[in-house]
Order: structure tokens, then sequence, then C-alpha cells
């Protein structure tokens, strides 16, 4: 039985005995990257979490194994009080899946240098990295509810200056942080969507998709209730 006082060898084996390859399968078609898989559910994952606790010097030690439910384990464990600056650009360098960079960005958006983060993950040219930085501001908008709407207003130009990087998991983040801006307030609402009609303008493809996408979801009936109530 794993617990509290469980080490990172003990949690593994446990994670093992959990394996199931059909699962690593249906993984795969989300686009979860596999090569160390067990296959794993999150909420099992989080279940596993609660048993064993918060443990920052552990989560080091589970992320350095390698293994993808070990590694989901240590940012569900981290304790972002404790994490530091080097330590967060240190997990960013293995990135190479959707699936925890979203689950990092959460952790990494509860630190208080994470706006050091942003603007360092948006300059770098790696997809992962790079869309850490939009998954931070998704996450941020919508978690950091104290923190002030013009926060998230000054990270517009920061969208629109990556809004035409091509690639799949950048894009996606891009729009994601326009949309969830948008949605935030009504105070964000209206730079958000001004924002996404000029995109939906672009000639740029990207761009285009990213601003009508966000136009689309920005003027719908259930958001602008929301915004008025």
């Amino acid at each position: 039985m794993i617990g509290p006082s469980s080490d990172v060898a003990g949690i593994v084996a446990h994670l093992e005995t959990l394996r199931s390859e059909e699962n690593v399968a249906g993984m795969a078609r989300f686009g979860i990257a596999t090569g160390t898989a067990l296959g794993i559910s999150n909420p099992d994952l989080q279940k596993i979490a609660r048993l064993v606790k918060r443990d920052h010097g552990r989560a080091l030690d589970l992320w350095r194994t390698g293994v993808r439910e070990a590694r989901m384990l240590a940012i569900y464990t981290a304790d972002p009080a404790a994490l530091t600056p080097a330590q967060a650009r240190g997990w960013s360098e293995d990135f190479a899946s959707w699936e925890i960079v979203d689950t990092a960005a959460d952790l990494f958006t509860e630190t208080p240098f994470w706006q050091e983060l942003i603007a360092e993950f948006a300059r770098d040219e790696r997809e992962f990295v790079r869309r850490t930085a939009f998954a931070m501001i998704a996450g941020a908008a919508v978690h950091r509810k104290t923190e002030p709407d013009e926060t998230f207003i000054t990270y517009l130009p920061l969208i629109e200056a990556h809004s035409a990087d091509p690639r799949n998991f950048v894009k996606k983040a891009v729009n994601w942080a326009l949309r969830n801006i948008g949605k935030r307030s009504r105070i964000c609402h209206r730079p958000a969507f001004a924002l996404s009609e000029k995109l939906a303008a672009s000639v740029d493809k990207t761009a285009r998709w990213i601003g009508k996408d966000a136009v689309r979801e920005l003027s719908s009936e259930k958001v602008l209730a929301r915004l008025k109530g």
C-alpha cells in the first residue's frame, strides 16, 4: 500500500502494477506521447496523488524517472511555493506532450514568478515550450481570480504576435488563451473580441483560424449571458 511515506521506487513499482496497454493505445489516439506511458488515467493518478500527499523533493525525483505517469504525479504533488524558476525551466526542457504541458502550466501559474515564465516560454522557439506560455495564460485567466483584469489585457499583444505560428500545439494554445481572456470578464471581453475580429480578417491562415474560432465563442449567447450576469 502506498502513502505519504512512499519513496519513488515504491510509487513507480505501484504504477507498474496498474499498466494497461489498451489505455496506452487510447492515449495515443488523443495525441498524448506514450513512449514511456503505462496507461493510467489522470483521475486514477489524482487519487494516487492524494494518497502519497505533497512532497516537493520526491516530486523532483519522480520527474527524473521519465515515466509519463510518474511525471504527472510529480506535477500533482509538487509544491508551487517551493518550485524554483530553475526547476520549472528544467522540466520544460523535457516537454514533449500537450498533456504534460497543460498540467504543468497549471502548477506554474501558482508560482510567484509565473509571469516571468510566460514571457520566457513565449520567446522560446520549441513548440511545446511556447505552448506552455499560452496554456499558462489560459489557465491563469480562469484560476487567478484576484489578478487584475489589466494583467490579462496586456497579454493580447503577445497573443497577436504569435498568432501566425502554424504549429498545431501552439496555435491551439494561442486560441485558448485568447478565448479565456475574453470570457474572464466584461472588461476583458471587449479588447479580446476586438483582437479576435482583427485576426479573423487576417491574410494569414493560422491567425484567421484563431480569430474566427474565438469570435464564434466570444459572441455566443452563452458567453454573453454569463458576462452580463
